[in-house]
C-alpha cells in the first residue's frame, strides 16, 4: 500500500462510514473493509477501475467528483477521503467545501509542488519536473493545479477549513528536515481536516 494511504488508516474510525473520492481499483477501500471495519462506499470515474472495485465487493458509484457532490446529504459520512487526487481537479475548493460537508473529517493527500527537488529541477533545468512521484512530462500529466504545502493551508483558511492534523512523506534521510520545514521537504502532504462551522 502506498506510504500515504497508511496514514489515512490510521486516522480512520474503527466500524465509521467512509465515502472515498477517486477510490480506483478498490484495493485502499477494501483494506479499510479489513482493517478498521468501516462501511465503505467509493466514487470512481473510470470503468476498467469500476469493473475491478465491483470484484472485490466493494459498493462503487461512477460519477465525476468534479461536477459536485449535491447527491450526498450533510455529514452522512464519518469520513471522506481523498488520496492524490486534488491536483487533478478542475474545481479543488469545491470538492474540499463538498468533503468537508458531507463527512465530520476528511482526509486529503496530495503531491507537494513545494519540494526542494522540484525548485531546483525547474530552476536549473528552466522545465517543468519530472520524478518518480511525479512521472509525467507537461503535455500529458493530469496534474492541472500544482499546488504547494501553503496553498493548501491557505485555501482551507480561505474556506473556512480546520486542519485537525498534518503528516508529510519525505525522502528517508529528510524525515526530521520535512518536520521543519515540510513545505521545502515534504514530497507528498497527508492533511486530516473538517469544517469550521461544525
Amino acid at each position: 500500500m502506498r506510504y500515504d494511504l497508511t496514514h489515512i488508516v490510521s486516522w480512520v474510525a474503527h466500524n465509521s462510514r467512509v465515502l472515498d473520492l477517486g477510490c480506483g481499483d478498490g484495493m485502499f477501500l477494501s483494506a479499510l473493509e479489513k482493517e478498521r471495519g468501516v462501511r465503505g462506499l467509493g466514487i470512481e470515474l473510470d470503468p476498467e477501475n469500476l469493473i475491478a472495485a465491483a470484484r472485490l465487493n466493494i459498493d462503487v458509484i461512477q460519477q465525476d467528483i468534479d461536477q459536485g457532490l449535491d447527491n450526498f446529504p450533510d455529514k452522512s459520512f464519518d469520513t471522506v477521503v481523498m488520496a492524490q487526487a486534488l491536483q487533478v481537479l478542475h474545481r479543488p475548493h469545491r470538492v474540499l467545501n463538498d468533503m468537508v460537508r458531507i463527512g465530520r473529517e476528511a482526509i486529503v493527500t496530495f503531491p507537494n509542488f513545494g519540494h526542494w527537488r522540484c525548485r531546483v529541477y525547474l530552476g536549473v533545468m528552466g522545465r517543468m519536473p519530472v520524478s518518480r512521484v511525479l512521472p509525467y512530462s507537461w503535455y500529458d500529466t493530469p496534474n492541472i493545479h500544482f499546488c504547494t504545502l501553503k496553498d493548501f493551508e491557505a485555501l482551507c483558511d480561505e474556506l473556512n477549513i480546520e486542519i485537525i492534523a498534518r503528516d508529510f512523506i519525505a525522502a528517508e534521510s529528510q524525515g526530521i528536515l520535512a518536520r521543519w520545514l515540510p513545505n521545502l521537504f515534504g514530497v507528498t502532504a497527508v492533511y486530516r481536516i473538517r469544517s469550521r462551522t461544525t
